[in-house]
């Protein structure tokens, strides 16, 4: 069965920061991309960061030099490390799978993930 589950949400202040874990079954943690997308009330689903199974990555230019993507496999997990955090990455933080190749051209499409977490939420106050 795939799972999902992230956790590590909360509430910060503008410049802090936050790590979310995604903890995934082994089909899940097998597969070749794994990403982290937001949704923010009244906006679309909005790409962060993808990793494939080889250990790239690719971030979104929104938050390139802030936030980190990577992965533990002995632990099948999904990190994402968020520094100097501002209002705007105020939202739901999902992290999503797929068995599709090609993770990052293009990179970080919603409907290329057919699996999903149920999401955390992050609040950044100014």
């Amino acid at each position: 069965q795939v799972q999902l589950v992230e956790s590590g949400g909360g509430s910060v202040q503008a410049g802090g920061s936050l790590r979310l874990s995604c903890a995934a079954s082994a089909d899940a943690y097998s597969m070749h991309c794994m990403a982290w997308f937001r949704q923010a009330p009244g906006k679309s689903r909005e790409g962060v960061a993808v990793i494939d199974s080889d250990g790239a990555t690719s971030h979104a230019d929104s938050v390139k030099g802030r936030f980190t993507v990577s992965k533990d496999s002995a632990r099948h997990t999904l990190y994402l490390e968020m520094n100097s955090l501002n209002p705007e990455d105020t939202a739901m933080y999902y992290c999503a799978a797929t068995r599709e190749y090609g993770c990052f051209d293009p990179s970080l499409v919603p409907t290329m993930y057919n699996y999903w977490g149920q999401g955390t939420q992050v609040t950044v106050s100014s």
